[in-house]
């Protein structure tokens, strides 16, 4: 039996928060983009490797899948048929 509260999330939820996580990270990697032209100086070489480095990250999360409960799997005892089931 499955309760609720140890049932899987859908497929694709999952696919589209990771979606969503990845374009988050890559329109900040577009920020960045744009800040290296507009500023000068430390920021400007932040905004660089920041720019080189969270295409990767966005990557790896992207591929990333939630971890899948392990199954619980309890002896099941067979029924018989001809015996009759009193309910309490």
């Amino acid at each position: 039996m499955q309760s609720v509260t140890t049932a899987r999330a859908k497929a694709a939820d999952d696919l589209n928060a990771r979606m969503r996580h990845y374009l988050v990270t890559m329109g900040i990697r577009t920020g960045c983009f744009v800040l290296a032209f507009l500023t000068s100086g430390w920021v400007r070489w932040t905004c660089v490797a920041l720019a080189v480095v969270l295409p990767y990250i966005a990557v790896v999360f992207a591929n990333a899948r939630s971890p899948r409960a392990a199954g619980r799997l309890a002896p099941v005892a067979p029924r018989d048929p001809h015996r009759r089931q009193i309910d309490s």
